[in-house]
């Protein structure tokens, strides 16, 4: 449809459409503004514990300097863990199942073991704290 067949009407009612958008966008945007404002209005009068909140102004320092306390670094090492081990994850989760699929007898036989391993929450299957990927160099 070309514009120079649409309606006064219809026209009206798409700018109201626009207008109501941008209305709501910008009152989104300004809420966002205004509660960074308060914060940091709130942390600088010490009416709020900058220690437990931060602040604004801080946050901001420390993402302009990224490169110099290696957040960067170590936030590429835990994506990249997170992602080797979700692939490991869902690799031996895979080759698990199509197991479990051939043989009818494991599946039987792991069957219970399975449903009390899924009825357990997830943070109690955890492994433990140590970091397999890093060494620690230990003072003597």
């Amino acid at each position: 449809m070309h514009k120079k067949n649409i309606s006064k009407e219809r026209k009206k009612y798409l700018r109201n459409i626009a207008i109501k958008k941008t209305t709501v966008l910008l009152t989104q945007i300004g809420i966002v503004i205004a509660f960074i404002a308060i914060w940091e209005i709130c942390a600088r009068k010490e009416i709020i514990d900058s220690f437990i909140t931060s602040q604004p102004s801080r946050i901001l320092e420390t993402f302009i300097n990224l490169s110099d306390n290696q957040l960067l670094m170590h936030l590429w090492v835990t994506c990249e863990e997170t992602i080797i081990g979700f692939s490991l994850g869902v690799a031996i989760g895979v080759l698990i199942a199509i197991i479990l699929w051939w043989s009818d007898f494991l599946s039987k036989v792991s069957e219970p073991f399975l449903v009390v391993l899924n009825s357990l929450p997830k943070v109690a299957l955890r492994t433990s704290n140590n970091n397999f990927s890093r060494c620690r160099k230990t003072e003597q």
